[in-house]
């Protein structure tokens, strides 16, 4: 079986789909919130920061990739099962070295024989082509 794992180009368009997604939930649910009075601001905050650290590893744990992978038909599976999602606590793992890391995390996609980020080394997971 001939696997063809997610190019570099993908995964930075995927995480620029996902972050104009994220940002225009976070937009529309602060419009929303605007609308009613008395919304405490506490309320605003955690709803954003769980916007900001469940969005992706919740997606990726349920359905294997999130809205920006599906539109560049990129998923992510197990790097020892490919049929397999990543289960919740690896894929929130995986993001929290992705956001730490930050673009540092993709420069090892090129020189990785599966096309893995650091993120996906720390978790064992590949990104592959739909």
């Amino acid at each position: 079986m001939n696997l063809d794992y997610a190019r570099l180009q993908n995964r930075i368009k995927a995480a620029v789909i996902d972050s104009i997604i994220l940002f225009t939930v976070m937009y529309c649910t602060s419009e929303l919130l605007n609308s009613f009075e008395n919304i405490s601001p506490s309320l605003r905050m955690w709803l954003f920061i769980l916007y900001f650290i469940l969005y992706e590893p919740l997606m990726i744990s349920v359905f294997g990739y999130t809205l920006g992978h599906f539109y560049c038909d990129i998923k992510v599976r197990r790097e020892n099962d490919f049929n397999k999602k990543i289960n919740f606590p690896l894929a929130l793992i995986r993001f929290l070295f992705k956001a730490c890391l930050g673009w540092l995390s993709l420069l090892t996609i090129t020189g990785s024989e599966k096309g893995q980020a650091i993120h996906d080394s720390v978790v064992k997971s590949v990104v592959l082509v739909d």
